[in-house]
């Protein structure tokens, strides 16, 4: 009498989601009722009475139970993972599969700064909105940690094409212009996406983080870009993450150090700076120069660690070497755009000036002729302002080889525009080079700009600098770079033994 509600509960447990509960109340009602004598149909109803009771009751969605996000309203990661694993259970079935996709918003940081946390978090809500609006019944949109969403992509038939599709639609979902408070915000999305069959295990932990992997990798290729999930940007992430770890290693243990370049007065011979210049003392490969790991450290998303360790190294040696006496006016140090890209940076630098007692005039922060021709962004171009009304000093570095513009020039105040090599190089052997480089540092002349020509190698190169008016020079000619100990002695060794620029002759 019981065997026909027991198996039959057992199964509709299944059916609704609440394995054992109904059974086990059937089953403890239609023992009741044996023992009571009921009879058979009377039983059976009240067998089945549990579980018509538990199905008005409504199921907790996983959404429900895990909680969504109190800024974007959307679901958050555990339902992302849990929606995604309902979608591969049943594994592909005639062609049609899932498929996981991750936006990652451009540039937040500056929504913050510029507009503030709170339109941020809006400009969040809205995005998420705008994401469910554009998905199909059985899609679901997530906020993951930071200013990102991912998409699980209900079964479908996907193949790479599908896929770069709905990508492309949400990407044009979050790039349309929203208005908050009057005011027009334009943002848009790196997207990265990933299919179960380009997987190495068919899970869905691995299928959200491979679509993370494939988003970071768009985002690394510039804004709005799209990847498509692959074993090489699997590779490469490991191989960043090993770089990564090797390079904090360096730089926490004190293998990046500062080496120090000379820039001497192009006509007198007179110490003006040093340039500071990062070296990695590796303990297997001896010295390395800037171009043998600054782009891992770049790609590592660590300028900004560098940078600081730059700025201590700097200041520290330029604070001792006072302490000996020596008269060196200032330190030169280079600045990534990332760097000048930081809200607290002025803050910063006025920190570690006062720290080391050193007037800001004695810091020179040396700014790619790339980065002032960008003329939107607006961070970089208040910093810039704002480290002149600091009072330290602008050097446009590698000039000639970008499009920087008089007005850029003017804006920031530039103290020295650092000629490029490439326009130093053989300059006394080239008649037509001459004219160029006279032209240049006429303009700087009238424009009251001081002048450093990069890469001087020869004394001829020197000579010709001299007379063409180059205020200074710097390159293997004067010293090649130095550690900070050796400075006092090369600065003592010149006294004694500079010479004069060889004779100058006529262009």
């Amino acid at each position: 009498m019981t065997a026909f509600p027991v198996n039959a509960l057992t199964r509709l447990d299944r059916r609704f989601g609440r394995p054992g509960r109904a059974s086990l109340l059937g089953v403890a009602t239609a023992l009741l009722c044996l023992w009571m004598r009921v009879p058979p149909f009377p039983a059976l109803a009240m067998s089945l009475l549990p579980l018509l009771t538990l199905s008005f009751v409504r199921r907790p969605s996983p959404m429900a139970e895990g909680g969504s996000d109190p800024v974007s309203g959307a679901a958050l990661r555990p339902h992302m993972v849990d929606v995604l694993a309902g979608h591969l259970d049943g594994g592909p079935i005639a062609g049609r599969d899932c498929g996981c996709v991750v936006l990652g918003l451009d540039d937040a940081a500056t929504l913050v700064t510029l507009h503030g946390q709170a339109v941020h978090d809006r400009v969040l809500r809205k995005i998420a909105e705008r994401l469910g609006a554009a998905l199909r019944e059985h899609d679901v949109v997530a906020r993951l940690e930071g200013p990102r969403f991912a998409v699980a992509v209900a079964p479908a038939r996907m193949n790479l094409e599908a896929a770069i599709q709905i990508a492309t639609r949400l990407q044009a979902a979050v790039a349309e212009p929203l208005s908050i408070d009057a005011t027009t915000i334009h943002i848009s999305a790196s997207a990265g996406f990933a299919m179960p069959s380009r997987l190495p295990a068919r899970d869905a932990a691995t299928l959200l983080a491979a679509a993370e992997l494939a988003q970071e990798e768009a985002q690394r290729h510039g804004e709005g870009a799209l990847r498509a999930y692959s074993a090489e940007i699997a590779r490469g992430a490991a191989d960043r993450s090993a770089c990564r770890t090797r390079i904090e290693g360096a730089l926490d243990s004190g293998e990046i150090v500062a080496y120090f370049q000379p820039q001497v007065a192009a006509d007198s011979g007179v110490v003006t700076g040093f340039e500071a210049l990062a070296r990695w003392l590796h303990p297997d490969r001896g010295i390395l120069g800037p171009g043998e790991f600054l782009p891992a450290v770049l790609a590592a998303g660590l300028s900004q660690r560098l940078g600081d360790v730059m700025i201590d190294r700097s200041l520290r040696a330029l604070s001792e070497w006072d302490r000996l006496g020596l008269r060196v006016p200032a330190v030169s140090v280079n600045f990534t755009h990332d760097e000048l890209r930081d809200p607290g940076l002025v803050t910063r630098l006025r920190w570690e000036l006062d720290r080391f007692d050193l007037a800001p005039a004695r810091l020179c922060i040396e700014v790619l002729e790339s980065v002032t021709s960008t003329g939107g962004d607006d961070i970089v171009a208040r910093n810039l302002e704002a480290l002149v009304r600091l009072g330290c000093r602008i050097d446009l570095d590698d000039f000639g080889t970008g499009n920087a513009s008089i007005a850029a020039i003017r804006r920031f105040r530039i103290h020295r525009l650092k000629i490029d090599r490439s326009l130093v190089s053989g300059i006394d052997r080239d008649a037509e080079q001459q004219r160029i480089l006279a032209a240049v540092l006429s303009m700087a002349e009238r424009l009251r700009i001081e002048t450093v020509a990069e890469g001087v190698e020869s004394p001829a190169e020197h000579a010709l600098l001299a007379q063409l008016g180059c205020d200074h020079v710097q390159g293997f000619v004067v010293a090649r770079p130095m550690a900070a100990p050796e400075v006092p002695g090369w600065i003592a060794s010149r006294r004694t033994n500079f010479g004069a620029p060889q004779t100058l002759r006529k262009l």
